[in-house]
């Protein structure tokens, strides 16, 4: 883990963030640009925007209204958004945004939303480019992702070209790989089995990761047309359960969303001070943390969206990286603001101590190690605990109190505050046939020099106050109890794992689709099998939520930079694409058919395109 760590540091080095939101910057300018010098008139410049052409052509063509049977693929238009969706919208939504928040403070929404605004740009271009050249050979089965557009764009030029496409085709794949074993996979098993396992003790976390192997086996088996019907039912229908929650809650609080807006906004500018369960952060932590979380959420940039969107039945790749642009506005825009907004309105990310613990609590430092270290010597015993007034404490429920570094400040976040954690514990001396003695099991305080501005001259307990620890989609679901008691409970659990299957069922096809070209359809059987395993493993095997982090951002750091290259240097070839789609569109060239009844868009099922408006 610490070498998994050190690499996803440098993978998200400064100059990381500042790269992705250059490609979205260009690509969001490029084509209205590019139209307003050919044609020299504003609107229609703007119009060719990609956020502003996805939200009004994008829309009517996921409504069917320029769907052709006869076109190459698999799966509408709003099919194969549905399945990028199902990978998208899951529980980066619900955990990773808690993340955000918790670390980042308000100011992580802002940088939330300029992700996905910018996103928006930047999925359009790749997925355009990935529709130009998917291999379509087999019509009811094509491939595309960076890998195809590589392999093909250089493999046409002769020389070394095509050896240099297919090693930068199989660089692209591996780093896929990654990021559909960890932040496809595991982050989404460790996040139920957590959750699930946190509000139903009796519910091991094996258990839950062994029901969602099975879950997820009975639809990958199908291939992406089963992935396509079933993302087509359960995305709609997820994403409307949760917002009507979410605004529920946001209603009983309707008077401070004003104030959290402006909040958020001075967040995003300046640094946030500690309170409550939030050690504080400064404006570049805020800017960091949502930069993460949001391109954990949406994916942009990271190239995997193409390959769901490469199976859409149409001959127009531009129309279809149009409809692939809604996908950051639904996600980003829309559900994790939500969440935030539940989060922040309700109080839970700076939320006070639950109580103080009864007996003292006093870290001593431990001179004999070689890095500043600070044990903790305190109560042991769980009845030491103050009452919780949401849940009750229990095996494996995880707790801190906050500690003020003394002399020095965290490098990144810019705080001096850290948590001193414990978990508890089954008492060694429990009787196994009586119900178990619980205990505290305190973990030391370990500091690197390297992370501080200076030698940490000492480590002090600002009082004796408890905060019961939540993870990820745990404080969300700590958010929604919070105003409605049980709310989070059932409707998080419920969401959580509805989120967590569509997504997996989704990055498993992405991971899929990376085998098929490095080895063949041979490794898919075999892939599949390692991918439910890994589900398993991480369900009931990672116990920290920093391990799980360091496994979350050295997926999305790896794909970014296998992507972005191929993206921003070939991103020419789409923006003429989309360039000459929209002086077609324009010129009234493409004549849309009555829309079909939605019943058949969602399900998939052909209809006559002769049908005119």
């Amino acid at each position: 883990m610490d070498f998994l760590g050190e690499l996803g540091g440098f993978l998200w080095g400064p100059w990381t963030p500042w790269v992705l939101l250059f490609a979205g910057v260009l690509f969001t300018f490029w084509i209205p640009v590019k139209v307003l010098l050919r044609t020299g008139n504003w609107m229609d410049a703007l119009y060719s925007a990609p956020p502003v052409n996805a939200l009004t052509h994008g829309v009517q063509v996921i409504r069917g209204k320029f769907d052709n049977p006869d076109d190459p693929g698999a799966i509408n238009h709003f099919q194969a958004l549905s399945a990028a969706l199902s990978a998208t919208v899951g529980l980066g939504n619900i955990g990773g945004v808690a993340l955000a928040i918790a670390a980042g403070g308000p100011g992580a929404l802002f940088w939330m939303w300029v992700v996905g605004f910018l996103g928006m740009a930047l999925k359009t271009a790749e997925i355009t480019l990935a529709m130009q050249y998917r291999n379509t050979k087999d019509p009811d089965n094509p491939h595309g992702g960076a890998m195809w557009v590589v392999d093909r764009v250089l493999g046409d030029k002769g020389g070394i070209w095509p050896t240099v496409g297919k090693v930068m085709g199989v660089f692209f794949c591996i780093t896929l790989i990654i990021s559909t074993f960890t932040g496809g996979n595991m982050f989404q098993a460790w996040n139920v089995a957590t959750l699930t396992n946190g509000y139903f003790p009796t519910v091991p976390r094996l258990g839950a990761g062994i029901l969602l192997a099975v879950l997820v086996g009975l639809v990958i088996v199908g291939g992406i047309k089963r992935i396509g019907n079933v993302a087509g039912r359960l995305v709609p229908f997820m994403c409307v359960l949760y917002v009507i929650c979410g605004l529920a809650v946001l209603a009983m609080n309707i008077g401070a969303i004003p104030g959290l807006f402006a909040e958020v906004f001075r967040s995003a500018f300046s640094p946030a001070e500690a309170g409550g369960a939030f050690i504080g952060g400064t404006m570049g932590w805020a800017f960091i943390q949502g930069m993460k979380r949001a391109l954990f959420s949406n994916e942009a940039g990271q190239g995997s969206a193409p390959i769901a969107h490469a199976a859409a039945k149409t001959d127009e790749p531009a129309r279809e990286g149009i409809v692939g642009g809604i996908g950051p506005f639904i996600d980003t825009i829309c559900i994790c603001t939500l969440t935030a907004m539940v989060i922040l309105s309700t109080g839970a990310w700076n939320r006070d101590a639950v109580g103080e613990l009864k007996g003292q609590v006093s870290l001593v430092q431990d001179r004999s190690a070689e890095a500043p270290t600070w044990t903790v010597q305190g109560p042991t015993s769980a009845e030491a605990l103050p009452e919780s007034r949401y849940n009750e404490w229990a095996l494996d429920s995880q707790l801190f109190m906050v500690a003020e570094v003394q002399g020095a400040k965290h490098v990144e976040s810019g705080s001096n505050r850290v948590t001193v954690s414990a978990t508890i514990v089954e008492a060694a001396e429990s009787n196994p046939e009586a119900p178990p003695v619980l205990s505290l099991a305190w973990d030391d305080v370990h500091l690197d020099p390297a992370d501080w501005t200076a030698a940490p001259a000492g480590l002090k307990l600002i009082d004796q106050g408890v905060w019961r620890n939540y993870d990820g989609a745990t404080l969300t679901g700590h958010a929604f109890d919070r105003q409605f008691p049980g709310l989070g409970k059932y409707l998080v659990t419920f969401a959580a794992w509805l989120f967590a299957l569509s997504t997996m069922i989704s990055w498993s096809y992405y991971g899929e689709q990376g085998m098929v070209y490095m080895l063949g359809e041979k490794s898919v059987l075999p892939y599949k099998l390692v991918f439910l395993v890994g589900t398993i493993w991480a369900a009931a095997a990672i116990n920290d939520t920093g391990d799980m982090t360091v496994l979350m951002d050295l997926g999305t750091g790896a794909m970014l930079w296998s992507n972005l290259p191929i993206v921003i240097g070939l991103g020419f070839l789409a923006v003429n694409c989309l360039s000459d789609y929209h002086r077609r569109l324009t010129a009234g060239e493409f004549h849309p058919h009555a829309a079909p009844p939605i019943t058949d868009v969602i399900e998939g099922h052909d209809h006559d395109p002769d049908r005119q408006e």
